[in-house]
């Protein structure tokens, strides 16, 4: 076996590793409102997390083409540039795990790939229009959840204020379980796209293939990837969105869901778009906007300024680990 062929199996074991970890890192965002509000028991949730994931993961591969053609350029995406900037995400979600804080694979692994491809040849290799689109798509989406959430909490108050508040709870726990399935189904369609792009962007460059194209086996590979993570589980971050942020009640589990799914889908398959987003921080700004909607103090803002500094440190902080990372496979191979 040569050893190009060698790194590009590390690169697709590493991006599997990733897929899986965004798997178990970001279970709480499809299921800790409903889990929260008890629409869905915890084992159920998670296992139909999993599989709406997995489907999602086969819907579309425009996000996958963005990541592999809008950040670096492709001579730059060498193995070892690629082996480096999976290893900073993958160090930087399992720390944030392990703390239980809620920050963002989609983050991770864009400062991954930007620090490492920095490392190798120097700030002239990022492809400036296309990261400004990304990081914009990244500032943006948690600020339109936000607005969204707060904008569809504020109507179904409105329509709803005069009705039985067990009779509204009640039919919101059904309504969460097909909002909750909504939500599990985009995060596979967005999140699991970020480690075909880097597959695939492995691939091209290293003269495997000549266009940017998905193989049907590396969409297959990472969907069951972010399935089975999904289906491990992240209980200290449902823990965080799911009630420390504020107390969430079935009609704001339903809002909360619909807001975050409805910027993600946009995101990802409105034509022209095709933007990787953070999953994490549209729920965040989503469960933020839902929560001003019931009253301003609701919402614990001291909880969401320790995720809102793991956010601002997370691209910048991957970029370092990766570059670190980069220097060092260049001693290793």
């Amino acid at each position: 076996m040569s050893e190009l062929n060698f790194l590009l199996i590390v690169v697709v074991i590493l991006a599997l590793v990733f897929d899986y970890i965004n798997g178990f890192h970001d279970t709480a965002n499809a299921v800790a409102a409903s889990i929260s509000t008890r629409a869905i028991p915890p084992k159920q949730a998670v296992i139909m997390a999993a599989c709406l994931n997995f489907i999602g993961a086969l819907y579309s591969t425009g996000v996958a083409k963005t990541v592999a053609r809008d950040i670096i350029n492709i001579e730059a995406a060498t193995t070892q540039v690629m082996i480096a900037a999976l290893l900073g995400a993958i160090t930087w979600n399992l720390i944030t795990w392990y703390f239980g804080i809620p920050s963002s694979s989609s983050h991770a692994i864009i400062g991954g790939v930007m620090g490492a491809g920095i490392a190798k040849a120097g700030i002239s290799v990022l492809k400036i229009t296309g990261v400004k689109k990304i990081i914009l798509a990244l500032i943006c989406s948690p600020l339109i959840g936000l607005g969204l959430g707060f904008i569809i909490m504020t109507i179904l108050y409105k329509f709803f204020k005069n009705k039985s508040p067990k009779r509204i709870n009640n039919s919101f726990r059904r309504l969460q379980i097909l909002s909750a399935a909504f939500l599990a189904f985009n995060h596979g369609s967005n999140d699991a796209q970020k480690s075909m792009g880097i597959i695939t962007l492995a691939l091209v460059a290293a003269g495997v293939q000549t266009s940017i194209e998905v193989p049907l086996w590396v969409k297959i590979a990472c969907g069951l990837a972010i399935a089975l993570g999904t289906a491990a589980g992240g209980w200290k971050i449902i823990h965080t969105l799911g009630g420390k942020i504020f107390k969430i009640e079935p009609i704001n589990g339903f809002a909360i869901d619909l807001s975050s799914s409805l910027v993600i889908w946009t995101a990802t398959a409105f034509p022209g778009l095709h933007l990787p987003v953070s999953t994490t921080h549209v729920v965040s700004g989503s469960i933020m906007g839902v929560g001003s909607a019931k009253r301003i103090s609701a919402v614990r803002w001291g909880v969401a300024q320790q995720m809102l500094t793991a956010w601002v440190l997370t691209i910048p902080c991957t970029a370092a680990v990766s570059a670190l990372f980069y220097y060092l496979t260049l001693l290793i191979f």
